[in-house]
């Protein structure tokens, strides 16, 4: 039997030839190492094909060094710029950075220090200009105040945006430090209780896990001690829903010391 054609072979035989005869040669040789079960490149340097391969360096620095998440500016300066006086925070409401659009009217909250009681609403009322609660809502509650043995002259009131906005995006608020404003300006004030209205946006703003359940009753730390909060419908819920007046009121003697 003649031994097949080498490559070494061919390539000499291949020497000199041309047309058919090249072709020929060229093919024998591919054929001879096809017979072989050879079909691609070698390394004469032995090769461990179950190793597993090294990450890349630039793999290995990118998964030590995560991108770091972008930061959210601090609302109105953050903590150092805030006023530690609540007659000062009442001015500096009306002119704070970011709390409200360029141009809104703002609406300054009102009230003695360390009253009996604190409102807070999501945000002041439609046609609210120089005080807070000018309409249907604010006569609402001053109907549920004068029930409850009070007067607006005896709470504080406040919103927690000084101005009126279309559908503010309250976990946005949250994660840019509005809560943490919010319970600074309690914290101001000295409330001995605290009612807390828009159980949507404003329990939120406060972090709690069930805002869809205005019975949930919080307290809000106010150093070491805490201050009883009780949570309830907006009031603009409460004027187009008299309903819920009844649950509100019911709440609030449940609420309230014996």
């Amino acid at each position: 039997m003649v031994p097949p054609i080498s490559p070494d072979t061919a390539a000499s035989a291949a020497k000199g030839l041309s047309g058919p005869a090249l072709a020929q040669t060229v093919a024998a040789a591919l054929a001879w190492w096809q017979d072989a079960g050879v079909d691609g490149d070698w390394l004469d340097e032995p090769q461990d094909w179950l190793a597993k391969a090294a990450p890349r360096p630039a793999a290995r620095a990118a998964k030590a060094q995560p991108a770091e998440p972008a930061e959210t500016p601090a609302i109105a300066g953050g903590r150092t710029a805030w006023p530690t006086e609540a007659a000062a925070f009442a001015a500096w409401w009306m002119t704070a950075p970011d709390l409200a659009p360029v141009g809104a009217q703002r609406v300054p909250p009102a009230g003695p220090e360390a009253p009996p009681l604190m409102v807070v609403v999501p945000m002041p009322e439609a046609g609210d200009s120089d005080g807070l609660l000018s309409g249907p809502a604010g006569r609402l509650l001053d109907g549920f105040l004068t029930a409850a043995g009070l007067s607006r002259a005896a709470v504080y009131c406040t919103a927690a945006i000084p101005s009126r906005i279309a559908a503010p995006d309250w976990a946005a608020l949250a994660q840019a430090g509005l809560g943490e404003l919010l319970a600074h300006h309690i914290a101001l004030v000295r409330p001995q209780r605290l009612i807390l209205f828009g159980q949507n946006g404003i329990s939120t703003l406060m972090g709690n896990a069930s805002p869809n359940k205005p019975t949930h009753l919080p307290s809000i730390n106010h150093g070491e001690s805490m201050i009883p909060a009780l949570t309830a419908y907006d009031l603009e819920t409460i004027v187009a829903r008299p309903a819920l007046k009844a649950g509100l009121w019911g709440r609030w003697l449940d609420w309230m010391p014996a």
